[in-house]
């Protein structure tokens, strides 16, 4: 984001001159909002970029539309700038390793394996709980993030498999059905 970019949201956010939450307090009420695991993996050139989303979110059923939000500051983000398709992963709960090293920075994400190439060229992750292969209709700059929608394009799904949650910092699987 540019530097005019958020000089304009923080005077406009300013203008309504009304208390806020600081960013402690703000992370503290989603560190207990539990969010489903994703990873969004594309393909930038001849090099894979692959990262873990807890920001996931649909968007619209007709169309197809889905949404995740990024930092300005990802080392995926130049990646991402540039795609124009991308693959999201639903983990399954079994997948925490998955989920951890696809968070971790510094590292070839894609070296532990466990992933496949679909016919398109993005990578998706083996024994996800679905996944989605979606085009980038939008980047929306929104305070230090971005936030990219996709229109789904194709799926696949493993109805038999459970997801992944995340919650105040660590990884849930959710309770069995009665």
């Amino acid at each position: 984001m540019s530097t005019q970019t958020w000089r304009r949201l923080e005077a406009e956010l300013r203008e309504h001159d009304e208390p806020q939450l600081t960013p402690d307090e703000y992370k503290a009420v989603f560190r207990h909002h539990p969010a489903g695991v994703a990873v969004v993996a594309l393909r930038d050139g001849d090099r894979l970029v692959g990262f873990t989303a807890t920001s996931v979110i649909s968007v619209s059923a007709e169309p197809p539309l889905l949404a995740f939000s990024i930092a300005s500051t990802s080392s995926s983000w130049p990646a991402l700038s540039r795609s124009r398709t991308l693959a999201v992963s639903f983990l399954a709960d079994d997948q925490v390793e998955v989920s951890a090293r696809f968070a971790t920075s510094g590292i070839d994400r894609f070296a532990g394996g466990g992933w496949s190439s679909l016919p398109t060229g993005e990578p998706v992750i083996d024994d996800a709980v679905s996944w989605v292969r979606g085009r980038v209709v939008q980047r929306t700059p929104v305070g230090d993030s971005y936030l990219v929608s996709l229109r789904a394009l194709a799926h696949a799904t493993r109805p038999d498999a459970q997801p992944l949650v995340y919650r105040n910092r660590s990884y849930h699987r959710l309770a069995s059905r009665a």
